[in-house]
């Protein structure tokens, strides 16, 4: 893992968006359908919806290589995808989705797979938490 992942300082992408110009995604937040946590917000565009839906996996659209980005099919941590949610303006999607084995996020604590939300911030210092180790504490 890189600095971004390790750090407990903020370092939040601001202009991730701005960065993306010319791309035509929504933001879909990808849900796990037994547990209702949050694994990851990524982007879609209309080919990788299409392709979640007939495959019934998680495709998403990389905006950094600017290709489909079949999740897990290089790792084998697919995802099944279970339903879609679409919000009431119609730009943004939810996807429920139940991992079929394995990681769930390229980090992990002490080898467990964490899913991509597994800090917190502490808004008093306005530092990141590791919620893992919290547990480990309590």
């Amino acid at each position: 893992m890189g600095y971004i992942e390790e750090t407990d300082e903020l370092k939040l992408d601001f202009k991730k968006i701005a960065s993306m110009a010319g791309q035509e995604v929504i933001p879909v937040a990808v849900q796990n359908a037994d547990t209702n946590e949050v694994i990851l917000i990524a982007y879609t565009n209309e080919e990788a919806m299409l392709q979640s839906i007939k495959l019934r996996r998680v495709v998403l659209w990389s905006t950094s290589r600017n290709e489909l980005w079949h999740k897990g099919k290089t790792s084998g941590n697919e995802f099944e995808l279970v339903d879609i949610f679409v919000n009431c303006e119609q730009n943004s999607l939810v996807y429920k989705a139940r991992p079929l084995k394995g990681n769930i996020c390229h980090t992990s604590y002490k080898g467990v797979a964490n899913n991509c939300f597994y800090r917190r911030l502490d808004m008093e210092s306005m530092k990141l938490v590791n919620m893992n180790e919290e547990k480990q504490r309590a």
